[in-house]
């Protein structure tokens, strides 16, 4: 493989110099990146969502832009617009902060659906359309995006279609009590995500989801993931089950956490052991079942039950 298991576990180490005590976190965080799909952190306020974002952001040699979803936040501001240059005479397109190679949409959920929808055609296809005319988005490109609870106030639940556009949707939690006290210890003056220095170059990234997508995925995995999916589809406690981007997302997940273990094959364990994270967010509990205000939590307690209900192969 062209990207050392060096290289990788200092990627993760240097994340964790920021991060601590959230090992599988930040190493799914990575899996996501490899196997090209967008990142959403879902958390209460202050216990590291943004840190994690933006550690993941600079540990790469590639451009980096924050953009703070609030109520007033326009598309425009985020893909930009098209505006009248008087000098020549002409419009010209003057792109927004998503041409770069990660885009950190800071609590995405606090902006109105209007303006998270600008994301949809950049999530899914990697360019933007302004004026009927069509840009290509910087390689690799990766959306990551924090969120408070939906039960939380001033915010607006992210509708099944953009929750759909993203790889999986991960929680922090509070850290352990040992991890906090050095929380404690370690506070400096100054942010230590700003002291990160690049490990890899936007080629490395490029090359390790290039990499990753070549893991052998035997048929008797691909026929688990048929048969996890299709227990969502039939399942009396959902109302919405996985789609095929949903099982695409798993499959391709699967070989990233395979490539990261350092191996050139997948097994059942690479896939029962991101199902949770890579396809919670993207079902629908049934309002029987329901506690009627999206709990966080509720679907990942759904998925989990439906899951022990699926033969794993041997």
């Amino acid at each position: 493989m062209i990207t050392s298991a060096a290289k990788l576990e200092q990627l993760q180490d240097r994340i964790e110099s920021v991060i601590r005590g959230k090992s599988d976190v930040v190493r799914l965080s990575i899996a996501a990146l490899i196997a090209g799909g967008h990142l959403l952190i879902e958390d209460v306020p202050g216990v590291g969502k943004t840190t994690l974002a933006q550690a993941l952001a600079r540990s790469f040699d590639c451009s980096f832009r924050r953009v703070q979803f609030t109520s007033d936040l326009l598309p425009s501001d985020v893909i930009g617009l098209t505006v009248f240059n008087q000098v020549d005479g002409v419009f010209e397109y003057r792109r927004g902060p998503i041409f770069a190679n990660f885009i950190l949409a800071d609590e995405i959920n606090r902006t109105t659906p209007k303006t998270q929808s600008c994301l949809l055609e950049a999530m899914a296809e990697s360019h933007v359309t302004v004026e009927n005319q069509t840009y290509g988005l910087p390689l690799p490109f990766m959306v990551i995006a924090t969120q408070n609870p939906v039960e939380y106030h001033g915010t607006y639940p992210l509708p099944e279609s953009q929750l759909d556009r993203f790889l999986m949707r991960l929680r922090m939690g509070y850290p352990a009590l040992e991890d906090e006290r050095d929380i404690l210890r370690r506070q400096t003056a100054h942010d230590r995500v700003d002291d990160l220095e690049p490990v890899m170059t936007s080629t490395d990234v490029l090359e390790m989801q290039a990499e990753a997508r070549k893991i052998k995925v035997d048929d008797s995995l691909a026929d688990y993931i048929l048969r996890i999916v299709k227990a969502t589809r039939e399942a009396e406690i959902l109302d919405l089950g996985i789609s095929p981007r949903g099982s695409l997302a798993l499959f391709h997940t699967a070989q990233a956490i395979a490539y990261l273990e350092g191996r050139d094959y997948c097994i059942a364990d690479d896939i029962k052991g991101v199902a949770v994270p890579v396809l919670a967010h993207r079902v629908v509990v049934n309002s029987r079942y329901s506690t009627g205000m999206r709990r966080t939590g509720e679907n990942e307690t759904a998925l989990a039950e439906i899951l022990r209900g699926v033969d794993v192969p041997i």
